[in-house]
């Protein structure tokens, strides 16, 4: 029977994992930490594939992480109850498999498309996502799962040390690779090569290893390690036709100009029917030649103001807009906001008619920036402010729709001065899912703005002022200005005006989006117009989906809260009904672990998402927090295998028992602390003190939420592999637990919590979750001392 090990015996673990005479210098520790690095570039890449299949919003970001964690912990937990003589032969087996299964994956999901007969700009239904996802991830995924059991195997046996030790030192060496892989991944790899060109680097790196792990003499390890790399080296004239063949299967039906990774996202330009596009992440960002688009989205905001001078134009230049804004006589300056420098240098090359004039003209001030950071720290007011992105499909998007984004922009408005945007609409009928999206955008906008109109037609247009009186409500006047400053346009004519706003348009419009009492304000914290506009999107290329989404959104919070006080008490109980004591305190053990696991991934959307509404995405400021995270779970778990126990192993039982419940209760105050640390952070104004805040706020609780999760694996590992007749035979199992508790996690926050109960009420709800574990813990100290 193995038991806890001493303090000693702790240090000496340590010491194998880093001294020059054991596991540290050896071809062994690259090989655990090559896990890591592998597994989380992995991550990246197949994402950032997916993402553009999916058109990246939180919902489908939600359902491949849930997918990563369903298949990783399905490879630990079946590797792990093999009982393997030679795991080293076994981990090497799986590093060819991971070599063979990440460029499958790239392939999986660029041919998703033609397999389910999807075009691009079709959105995809949840099923489909879910089936897509599972497909291109699975291979993979379930290798690198059963890669942690079968490493933990041999760690185990190359040092002599408890299963626990083994699996703790794993998570360790595993969260230290990577974090290092994030910050290659966001730092090099995407920004200089091609996702084949990254699958054969780390293809060249498994092999590698593989060939070491499976000789035992140098001579032979560095004869086979030359072997691989020469048989990766023959297939890289390979790779550029492989990209570019499965690219242009991916953008069937257009001609593929150009693509272009940067680190905001992937970027596609594609032409068809006399016209090209440029696509970020699967969405339409510009499309050109498209005057009409070009001229309303400028001129009926320009038009509302009685003599625009400045205009502040985030997003949206490169289809003509910059051009037609110009045109309007009296216009001095126009500040245009674009975050990625990409994009300018992709339409300098693509859409060089509506974009190198109006670029090069003295007016016109680029700035590369997150547009709410500029607006936030903009010295200058403007007598129009234009939005001209996409609609909230994703949360990133959705913080231009914002009340606080509304705030934001009010405050830099000139006298009279128009805020305007636009979104899908309809022509004739309103139906219900687009009248809740559009109900929610216009109570968000009057909460800010006291005179709002809103321009019927498809895209509706959105004009705001915070005076009364200063917007036009009638076509008359529109026409008059129109005619005195000259303006030769196409589709903003005397003629059509007239139509847009005639009376009985305006009304039944006006009708269909009237806020109702229990219309909810949309949020930075509590992003419910995305939620919206999913659904809506759903509805019309999924009808089926529409009572789904709808009937989520309509639970009442004390519905929700009273299902997961029942499931936390069911799970306790489940948990606390295992017979003996030292079953008890394993089962705990597990419960903990998996509600650690749905609470990490939590806190960790909730940082990632908190830190895009307020910042947007700052330069290296993802990989950062990432980083950070990664970060506070290798110094967590290093920690605490480094402390070990320090009195018996019986009476250890009981101190660790009551530590245990102590972090599980940290567990669930985390995200309540959390969000009101967030509400700090956005009163934050100033260039040096947004900088702090992105760059050293945000990484510290990244690191400490990290570090929760990191001190307690190593420590319910000792108390879940206590007492076990043969330990060794679930080896994978608790980092299978994990894991199932992140994939779980994974879709309920995604889909459900935090885009319609907002942060703080999650957070709430993660406390409640947590008090099960926790109290269950506490009471097991009490009878730690039983056999």
């Amino acid at each position: 029977m193995l038991t806890t090990k001493t303090s000693k015996n702790t240090k000496s673990t340590v010491f194998m994992l880093c001294g020059p005479g054991g596991l540290g210098g050896s071809f062994f520790t690259a090989a655990f930490l090559l896990i890591g690095f592998t597994a989380v570039i992995a991550q990246v890449v197949l994402m950032r594939e997916l993402i553009v299949v999916f058109h990246g919003n939180e919902l489908s970001l939600g359902l491949v992480l849930a997918c990563w964690f369903l298949w990783t912990a399905l490879g630990s937990g079946l590797v792990g109850r093999m009982d393997v003589r030679r795991p080293h032969i076994l981990m090497a087996v799986l590093q060819g498999l991971i070599s063979l299964a990440f460029p499958l994956g790239i392939l999986a999901a660029r041919f998703s498309r033609v397999t389910l007969g999807s075009l691009p700009g079709e959105i995809l239904g949840p099923g489909a996502m879910l089936l897509v996802s599972l497909a291109a991830l699975g291979l993979f995924c379930a290798a690198s799962g059963g890669l942690f059991a079968a490493g933990s195997r041999l760690h185990a046996a190359r040092t002599a040390g408890t299963t626990s030790t083994a699996a703790s030192s794993l998570y360790l060496l595993e969260a230290v690779g990577s974090g290092a892989g994030g910050l290659v991944a966001s730092l090099i790899l995407i920004r200089f090569l091609s996702p084949f060109e990254t699958a054969a680097l780390l293809a060249a790196l498994n092999l590698v290893s593989a060939a070491s792990l499976t000789f035992e003499s140098r001579t032979g390890k560095v004869a086979a390690a030359l072997l691989a790399l020469a048989s990766v080296s023959l297939l890289t004239p390979g790779i550029g036709r492989l990209e570019s063949w499965s690219l242009r299967t991916l953008w069937r039906g257009f001609d593929l100009l150009e693509t272009h990774n940067s680190i905001y996202g992937n970027l596609a330009v594609v032409a068809t029917a006399g016209s090209r596009s440029l696509f970020e992440n699967g969405l339409v960002m510009a499309t050109a030649p498209d005057p009409p688009a070009a001229e309303e989205a400028v001129h009926y905001a320009l038009l509302q103001h009685p003599e625009p001078r400045t205009l502040l134009l985030i997003g949206g230049g490169e289809n003509g807009s910059l051009a037609e804004a110009l045109r309007s006589p009296g216009i001095s300056r126009i500040d245009y906001v674009e975050l990625d420098p990409a994009i300018p240098r992709l339409a300098r090359r693509h859409f060089p008619e509506e974009w190198r004039a109006a670029e090069a003209d003295p007016r016109v001030h680029v700035h590369y920036v997150d547009g709410r950071l500029f607006v936030k720290g903009a010295p200058l007011s403007y007598d129009v402010i234009l939005v001209n992105l996409p609609a909230p499909q994703t949360a990133q998007l959705n913080r231009f729709y914002t009340v606080e984004f509304f705030r934001e922009a009010a405050r830099k408005l000139s006298d009279r001065g128009v805020l305007s945007f636009q979104l899908a609409g309809s022509e004739n009928y309103i139906g219900p899912e687009l009248a809740e999206f559009l109900r929610c955008i216009d109570r968000t906008l009057r909460e800010v703005f006291r005179d709002v109109v809103v321009l019927p037609g498809d895209p509706v247009h959105f004009f705001a002022s915070l005076q009364d009186g200063t917007l036009v409500k009638g076509p008359e006047l529109l026409v008059a200005r129109l005619r005195s400053r000259q303006l030769r346009t196409t589709y903003v004519r005397e003629y059509y005006i007239p139509f847009r706003m005639s009376a009985d348009r305006m009304l039944d419009l006006e009708s269909s989006i009237r806020p109702e009492p229990g219309t909810p304000v949309n949020r930075d914290f509590s992003p419910i117009a995305y939620y919206f506009e999913i659904a809506y999107w759903s509805a019309r290329f999924a009808p089926n989906q529409r009572l789904w989404f709808q009937s989520l959104a309509r639970i009442d919070f004390p519905v929700v809260v009273a299902s997961v006080g029942i499931a936390t008490l069911l799970l306790a109980g489940f948990a606390g009904s295992f017979g003996p004591a030292a079953r008890r305190r394993r089962a705990n053990a597990g419960l903990c672990i998996a509600v650690m696991g749905f609470t990490l991934i939590a806190l960790e959307m909730m940082i990632l998402l908190g830190f895009q509404a307020l910042y947007g995405y700052v330069y290296h400021g993802l990989s950062l927090l990432i980083a950070a995270f990664m970060a506070g779970i290798a110094a967590g778990s290093w920690l605490s295998l480094r402390r070990g126990s320090r009195t018996a192993a019986s009476s250890a039982r009981g101190v660790e028992m009551r530590e245990f419940a102590l972090l599980q209760a940290a567990a669930g105050l985390s995200p309540i602390l959390m969000t009101g640390l967030f509400a700090l952070l956005a009163g934050i104004r100033g260039n040096f003190g947004v900088a702090l805040a992105s760059q050293a706020g945000f990484p510290v609780i990244a690191f400490a939420c990290g570090f929760l999760g990191g001190f307690q694996f190593p420590r319910a590992g000792r108390i879940f592999y206590s007492g076990l007749d043969r330990p060794s035979a679930n080896i994978g199992a608790l980092y299978a637990l994990d894991l199932a508790g992140s994939c779980l996690g994974a879709v309920i926050l995604s889909v459900y919590l935090i885009p319609v109960f907002g942060f703080f009420r999650t957070a709430l709800l993660l406390g409640l979750l947590n008090c099960g574990p926790a109290v269950l813990a506490w009471r097991s100290s009490h009878t730690a001392e039983s056999p």
